[in-house]
Parts: C-alpha cells; sequence; structure tokens
C-alpha cells in the first residue's frame, strides 16, 4: 500500500467537509478534476471506498467516515509542523495571516499597514476580512494566525492581548434634538428607533446589549438593518433613525454625508473593547506579543484609550 500524499489528503478533507466536489475544490483552491484525481489516487493507494458518489451528491463511506477524522489529524499536524518551522526563522518574516472584523478593518487598518511596512518590511501581512465567528473557526483550525476583533471572546485555547477601549458615539440625522450634545444619558435609548447591522455581526451584539444595558425591554430595537456600517449612516442620513457608531469609525463614516450628526453619551459612555487574539500557546507567541506593544504605540494618536500590556 502506497503512502498518501498531503494533497490527497487535503482533498479528501475538504470533500469530507463540503460534500460537493465544486465547493470543496474552490475551498483549498484547486481545480474540480485535479481535485477528483487526489481522492481517486488516494483509495486506490488505501484500497477502500472512501466516497459514495451519484449524479446529485457525494456522501461518505463507512470507511470514508473514519478516515476523514484521521486525515483532519494529520494535516493540522502538518500545520503545526510548519507553524513551528516559521517561528524557528527570524521573527517578523514568513506569512502572517491576519484576520480582522468589517467595523474594525477600515478605520484600524491603515495604521496596521503602516506599521508593517516601516517596522517589519519582510512580514507578508495576508489580510482576510470576516466575521468574528468565521475568524475564530479560521484561528482554530490553523487558516488564520493573528486576530484583530472585539473582545471579550470567552473562547477556549484562545488568547487575548488587549489593545485599546473605545466609546460608542450616538449618529443621528441633521437636526435631531440628540445631535451635537455631549452629555447624552444611556436610557434614552430605551425609545429611539435604533438601527442595526445584520446578525453575525458583533457590533450589532455590543449594541444590543447597550440597549439591555440602558433599560430597553420588549424584543430588538431594529427597525432596518444594514450590512456594513457604510450603508447604516446612510440610513439615518436618510431619516430613519439612528445607530451607534464605535468612535474610531467616526470620523470616516459621517463624512460621508452632511446630513449627519453625531452625540456623545455622559460618563461613564457605553464602550468597546479591541485587541488581537492567537491561539494560546502559539509558537509566535512572543512576537505577536510584540507587535501588539508595537500597535497599541501606533494607536495612541486616535480617540480611544490604551489598554495596558
Amino acid at each position: 500500500m502506497k503512502s498518501p500524499t498531503l494533497s490527497q489528503l487535503r482533498a479528501f478533507s475538504a470533500v469530507a467537509e463540503h460534500l460537493h466536489f465544486r465547493d470543496a475544490a474552490a475551498a483549498i483552491g484547486m481545480s474540480q478534476p485535479a481535485l477528483s484525481g487526489a481522492v481517486s489516487a488516494l483509495e486506490e493507494s488505501l484500497g477502500v471506498q472512501l466516497l459514495e458518489r451519484t449524479t446529485r451528491k457525494v456522501l461518505l463511506s463507512p470507511a470514508g467516515d473514519r478516515l476523514a477524522a484521521r486525515a483532519r489529524t494529520v494535516l493540522e499536524a502538518v500545520g503545526e509542523l510548519m507553524e513551528e518551522a516559521e517561528a524557528a526563522r527570524a521573527p517578523f518574516t514568513g506569512s502572517l495571516r491576519f484576520g480582522v472584523i468589517p467595523t474594525v478593518a477600515p478605520y484600524l487598518l491603515p495604521t496596521v499597514l503602516r506599521l508593517v511596512q516601516d517596522r517589519y518590511p519582510e512580514l507578508d501581512l495576508q489580510v482576510h476580512e470576516e466575521q468574528t465567528a468565521s475568524l475564530l473557526d479560521g484561528l482554530a483550525h490553523g487558516r488564520l494566525d493573528l486576530l484583530l476583533l472585539a473582545v471579550p471572546l470567552g473562547v477556549p485555547g484562545v488568547t487575548e492581548l488587549p489593545l485599546f477601549d473605545e466609546d460608542f458615539v450616538l449618529v443621528t440625522p441633521q437636526g435631531h434634538r440628540l445631535g451635537g450634545r455631549d452629555d447624552i444619558p444611556r436610557d434614552v435609548l430605551r425609545d429611539l428607533d435604533l438601527l442595526l447591522l445584520d446578525e453575525g455581526h458583533c457590533l450589532r451584539d455590543q449594541a444590543l446589549d447597550v440597549c439591555r444595558d440602558a433599560g430597553r425591554t420588549g424584543g430588538a430595537p431594529v427597525t432596518a438593518s444594514a450590512a456594513g456600517l457604510s450603508t447604516l449612516v446612510q440610513l439615518v442620513a436618510g431619516g430613519l433613525g439612528v445607530t451607534l457608531l464605535p468612535r474610531t469609525a467616526l470620523r470616516v463614516e459621517t463624512g460621508r454625508s452632511e446630513h449627519l450628526s453625531a452625540g456623545f453619551f455622559a460618563a461613564p459612555a457605553p464602550s468597546r473593547r479591541v485587541a488581537l487574539a492567537m491561539r494560546s500557546g502559539a509558537a509566535r507567541q512572543g512576537e505577536f506579543q510584540e507587535f501588539a506593544a508595537a500597535l497599541r504605540k501606533e494607536l495612541a494618536s486616535l480617540p480611544v484609550r490604551i489598554a495596558a500590556g
């Protein structure tokens, strides 16, 4: 029996996960014929049928179901080996697969990119913008190395490196009674038509938590929702309601329209914490901690409260 290749195991693992050749091929960047050939070659080398192929769907055979878990274990072990080898080289070289949430990316990435270009020119930063659940899945399965997102996460096996805290700001249509104020009490959120991001965004959950803290009851206070903050503020400018923005997003987003105004909450204002997150005990842990310390210094000019290292 011939030993399987990593390419064959990767192809089979993708098919086992997606149960669809086209989706599996797209997920690992392989052509569909090449993927099908790799799985067939694996079946031949192992001497067992791994898949049951029909004209409409793909199913795992009993043997395939058992061996899929083994294949994942082998691939994860190889990934860990590659990570160890990368960490053994000079720090801040090679690739860094960097995940960031959409409500942070447009406002903090310029600072991150400038830091990498100026201080770590040998680092190949590969940016992936995804929602929190997808980022954490990528971190757990070795697809991503380091995340930039809102915390706390409360996820076992993930270590958070706090960067800063930032206040939420109330964004209103121009002329709204709360626009321009700097002493807004939280309890006004009980009665406002609040616009939120779509489900899946952590900022939506944070805004709902702020509303609950303000005493709002009776279900989700949503009159409309949006896929991104840019759309959200345009809905506000159109008079459909108000919304909460993190302070780092305020200048960029309210600058898109002259029909917007911002109001600030009385202290203590509702806020969120932004941090880097890595796998606990990651081979590049020291490197990531140093990166967090450097990033805190670069972020000090923003309207945030820098966290202790």
